[in-house]
């Protein structure tokens, strides 16, 4: 039997922040292996590549091409192979995956420890392709491995995690494979046993990764990758929102890996800086994307929140531009600078910050989008859809080499690329956010919730993560279906009075989130029937529908008798329903307050003003019933 659903936690059993998950056994064994992993990769490239760049002359391996082709062979499995890998994930036990493809590291490593003893490059070359291939496979695992052993709740905190270590291990896997690298004599010997030691080291982590059982154990596995490829990318192409946040996701590895590719030059021939100063360029980057990777389960309130990739997005721009507006007027002194002579000058200060909050950026980017497509992916092909955002990955990432090469032979600088590259990220962020409007959305609810309002949130893990269920609640205020966008874990479709799409922000918004307009029976009822039709056809696709029963915007800040419409609805599609209490909002600046009128005098409650909701337990649909629901709400709001 296919594994459905990852595994459920209550939100008593779910640990108090993402930290905890490394005491768990079902996530501490699963990250050291993949953190070992990561930076055993790293320190083995970066010491080959010194290696063949200042210790050995090889006539058909120059140096100045040495990290080109070694980062080429490394890459080259993902485009081969991922969609082979794909499957593989999807139909074997991870953890029985993961502990062969450990196996299979220590195999690699002791043929590159006697490539490092004979200095061979021909066969360390090889050992490059074939760690690239252990990645490969490993790719679609690690992250179909978190929604199997993660909630809802702790998706983004666990990837955040794996983000983190992620950076932190390519950092340390580059300097210990520089520093090793470079020890006189011994450098090449030392290298070969950490590399071996490292790959023992993960395996031996590897053995208590709990088991996780194939999502897809009847798949056939289809050999040919350039069909299976098509297949994968068709696969991620049935959701829009998946797909779209895989060409997201792969934005910003090309926009990162023209950064990284560019760090030494940047640091040479802009900043006038040796060697130390460009690997002090990669710390503070990796730093960056760090600390934002940890800081989303904060910022999401430990959900998986899409909000915050436009922060990222806009972030990543505007840090970059800076860094270019920072760099271009650097002078060259008459000696290169050495580390500390750098971080003596004030104004190179401002170019690593920029590059540190370019990084932060990047990760609150890109976690949310890496959860919401582990989130919104069928289980039983989750892995293949990974896959085929590894695929896109490397594709990006070879065409961002291309297109940087293309524009420094051009003759820009690299400030001036990237520059480009910032304003290309202006028009990209806003074509893909466009085309997912639920991106800009949870943005606006995202911002509502945390600058307009001080928002707090109980009692929302009784909003289904999956499946339909109608939401009812009290009407306040106009923004009442913002606030609600930022609470839920996922797209809410909703029932609203067809007069407020004429409003002229907040309608737009709400056409944007395809909310349904209804008019009364009397005054429209090709409108009123319509309404419920298409309510009936949310419900049957598996989404949340919100309605508020009592048919407007509350006058006097009394909750209303709730009308009849919601047994209507389940007339048609019998689901539970979910009882939302909106708390003090009345007299806010969206509701109605002085003689029946809403947004006048937008301070008159300060700045920051307190509201909340608490969401009640599901009722089953045959319980339901217009009085009952009404009291239900009451309870919540004087709870």
């Amino acid at each position: 039997m296919p594994v459905e659903e990852p595994l459920s936690l209550t939100p008593e059993a779910a640990h108090p922040s993402q930290f905890a998950l490394l005491g768990q056994r079902r996530f501490a064994p699963f990250f050291w292996t993949q953190f070992l992993g990561a930076g055993n990769d790293n320190l083995y490239k970066f010491a080959f590549t010194v290696m063949v760049t200042y210790q050995l002359q090889v006539s058909w391996l120059p140096s100045s091409l040495a990290g080109l082709v070694i980062g080429a062979l490394f890459i080259l499995p993902y485009l081969l192979f991922s969609a082979t890998s794909g499957q593989l994930a999807d139909k074997f036990d991870k953890a029985a995956l993961i502990r062969v493809l450990k196996l299979w590291e220590v195999a690699i490593m002791a043929l590159a420890a006697w490539g490092f003893h004979r200095q061979d490059p021909a066969l360390l070359l090889a050992c490059i392709f074939f760690m690239g291939l252990q990645s490969t496979v490993f790719g679609p695992v690690k992250y179909a491995y978190l929604p199997q052993h993660l909630n809802e709740r702790e998706l983004t905190g666990g990837n955040g995690m794996v983000e983190m270590g992620t950076f932190v291990a390519i950092l340390l896997g580059n300097v210990a494979g520089g520093l090793l690298i470079a020890l006189p004599e011994v450098g090449a010997r030392w290298t070969a046993w950490a590399c071996l030691a490292l790959a023992v080291l993960g395996w031996l982590t590897s053995l208590k990764v709990p088991a996780t059982p194939a999502t897809d154990p009847g798949l056939k596995i289809n050999w040919n990758p350039v069909s299976e490829t098509w297949r994968n990318l068709k696969l991620a192409g049935e959701s829009k929102t998946v797909f779209r946040s895989i060409l997201g996701i792969s934005w910003m590895w090309f926009i990162g890996a023209v950064l990284m590719s560019q760090f030494p030059s940047f640091a040479k021939d802009v900043l006038h800086g040796n060697e130390q100063v460009a690997s002090l360029l990669l710390v503070v980057f990796s730093i960056g994307i760090a600390v934002g990777s940890l800081l989303c389960e904060t910022l999401s309130r430990r959900h998986v929140e899409i909000g915050l990739v436009p922060v990222g997005a806009i972030g990543m721009s505007v840090f970059a531009i800076d860094l270019y507006l920072a760099s271009r007027g650097l002078q060259a002194g008459t000696t290169e600078h050495t580390l500390r002579s750098f971080v003596a000058e004030p104004a190179h200060w401002r170019v690593m910050a920029d590059l540190t909050l370019l990084a932060f950026s990047a990760g609150i980017y890109s976690v949310p989008m890496y959860a919401l497509i582990q989130l919104r992916s069928p289980a039983s092909h989750r892995a293949r859809i990974i896959a085929a955002n590894n695929i896109l990955n490397a594709l990006f990432m070879v065409a961002s080499a291309l297109i940087a090469g293309a524009l420094l032979h051009l003759g820009l600088s690299i400030p001036e690329v990237f520059l480009v590259m910032g304003l290309l990220n202006v028009v990209v962020g806003f074509y893909i956010f466009l085309l997912v409007p639920e991106y800009l959305l949870r943005f606006v609810a995202f911002l509502a919730s945390r600058l307009v309002y001080r928002f707090q949130v109980r009692g929302d893990e009784h909003i289904p993560v999956r499946g339909p269920a109608i939401l009812v609640s009290n009407h306040v205020s106009f923004v009442d279906a913002i606030l609600l966008m930022a609470a839920s874990p996922r797209p809410i479709v909703f029932i609203m009075d067809h007069r407020i799409f004429k409003l002229p922000v907040l309608g737009w918004l709400f056409k944007l989130a395809r909310a349904i307009p209804i008019a009364p029976q009397k005054e429209d009822p090709a409108t009123y029937e319509r309404a419920f039709e298409r309510a009936a056809e949310v419900l049957a696709q598996g989404q949340l529908l919100c309605i508020f029963p009592e048919g407007a915007i509350t006058r006097d800040g009394q909750l209303q008798e709730f009308k009849g419409g919601i047994m209507k609805i389940l007339e048609r599609q019998a689901v539970p329903v979910v009882p939302i209490a909106l708390r003090n909002l009345w007299g806010s600046f969206f509701s109605r307050v002085e003689e029946g009128q809403a947004m006048v005098r937008p301070f008159r409650r300060g700045l920051f003003s307190r509201v909340g909701l608490v969401a009640g337990e599901a009722v089953a649909p045959q319980d339901v019933s217009p009085a009952d629901l009404r009291e239900r709400v009451g309870r919540l709001l004087a709870a």
